[in-house]
């Protein structure tokens, strides 16, 4: 066969340092290995046979548009739906005759009587209308009329007064709809004042939760994004709904803001006070070319994937990312639909040693690589102090500190003696 052309030669525990001449290392007991010319490609790529593929557990993927919507966990709490509340007022003067809901957070439902209420004003108003009807002049009985008006009796009063022709000085206080008293303001014989507060209704369905979130996704969420949450008490169960508003005022003391999310609740399931579990989406599901987060290779300054070709030859290639959505993350620049990337394998081919110098290195540039001036005649020297373990013919065990320049940590390990032995006087200790 044909002389292989080699560039340099290295020790495959040390990599990035190169040698031009064989020999033994001077950072381990091995022998310095080759570095062929034909083994690296011009595009910087390497080539992995398919049986180097399957040692390492190399698998690939191709970068596809996937709809991905970016969603963020978080927390809210439920509270009232503050636009479903009702208060629920005394038409008119007079006494509190019969109080039928007289708890708070009693539920009541639509069309039930709450109260009932004595006005013994409208009864003297009333037989004053009923008398003056009876006289047949017409202007005489709109006057008496408009007086009911202005006793602020309810019209429906003043029609059920016309068609039985006697004084009706009750008034029932109905629910305008489901819900529980959430204010009791009034007390069975409680004389009461035209307008007087009695009743607050509220409903739980909708509820609205108040979510939290870091002020740095204020320019993310948007109005209508979609919603879903889950509570310990209902686990098996998830709830839908939309940010209704994105409210203005941040918290000084978390420095986050509130969004108002409007929330399905059609069981009344979801109590005010609960904490649930939120799946916030910032944005509508869009096409966008995306890979799986385990496929980049991510260093401090940029990040990169290994593209496949098929064929074994791998080539590392620099990507710019954008949001990270679950498992995929978007490629913004770098890829294109259809690229094959390594997705299992590329950080065993990063360091294994018969390719490590032939991918580009993160913190520096592969296109100017730094070659060592020693050379296996006349090796670096590195001093550090230790401890002699144990001594076995020409090998010596030593419990050594670190060495910085080697990038070495504390460690206890075997060296090869030198010809000459220990010198006199050194031993166990």
């Amino acid at each position: 066969e044909p002389e292989r052309a080699v560039l340099y030669w290295y020790d495959p525990m040390v990599p990035d340092k190169r040698f031009d001449k064989p020999g033994k290392s001077p950072f381990m007991d091995m022998e310095l290995v080759p570095r062929y010319a034909d083994d690296v490609q011009e595009d910087g790529g390497v080539i992995v046979s398919a049986r180097q593929q399957q040692n390492l557990g190399v698998r690939t993927t191709r970068a596809e548009m996937r709809e991905l919507t970016d969603r963020t966990t978080g927390y809210g709490t439920v509270v009232l739906n503050e636009r479903g509340l009702h208060t629920l007022v005394a038409p008119s003067g007079g006494i509190v005759e019969k109080l039928t809901v007289n708890a708070l957070q009693q539920q009541v439902k639509k069309g039930e009587t709450l109260a009932t209420l004595w006005n013994p004003t409208w009864a003297a108003a009333q037989r004053e209308y009923l008398a003056v009807r009876q006289l047949g002049d017409d202007t005489l009985t709109q006057s008496a009329r408009q007086r009911l008006a202005l006793l602020f009796m309810p019209e429906a009063i003043i029609r059920q007064v016309e068609r039985s022709g006697k004084p009706q000085d009750r008034i029932a206080i109905t629910a305008p709809e489901n819900g529980y008293v959430n204010k009791l303001e009034v007390r069975q014989g409680m004389q009461l004042s035209p307008a007087q507060p009695l009743f607050e209704l509220a409903s739980l369905n909708p509820v609205w939760v108040d979510v939290d979130y870091p002020e740095a996704q204020a320019a993310q969420l948007k109005i209508g994004s979609d919603i879903s949450a889950t509570s310990r008490a209902w686990p098996d169960k998830t709830f839908h709904g939309k940010v209704s508003e994105l409210l203005p005022i941040l918290d000084s003391t978390t420095r986050t803001l509130k969004a108002r999310v409007v929330l399905d609740n059609p069981q009344q399931q979801l109590k005010p006070g609960m904490y649930l579990t939120v799946q916030l989406s910032h944005t509508q599901a869009l096409p966008r070319l995306a890979i799986p987060q385990e496929a980049l290779l991510v260093s401090g300054s940029q990040n990169r994937v290994l593209l496949s070709d098929g064929s074994g030859h791998f080539t590392p290639r620099n990507v710019t990312t954008g949001a990270s959505l679950g498992d995929w993350v978007e490629i913004m620049d770098g890829l294109k639909e259809g690229d094959s990337v390594v997705t299992s394998g590329q950080f065993l081919i990063d360091s294994e040693a018969s390719l490590r110098s032939a991918l580009p290195q993160f913190a520096a540039d592969a296109s100017t690589p730094p070659t060592t001036s020693a050379t296996p005649d006349a090796p670096v020297g590195y001093q550090t102090q230790g401890v002699i373990k144990a001594i076995n013919g020409n090998q010596v065990t030593i419990e050594h500190e670190a060495v910085p320049a080697l990038n070495w940590s504390p460690m206890t390990m075997d060296f090869t003696l030198p010809l000459s032995g220990l010198p006199q006087g050194v031993g166990i200790g």
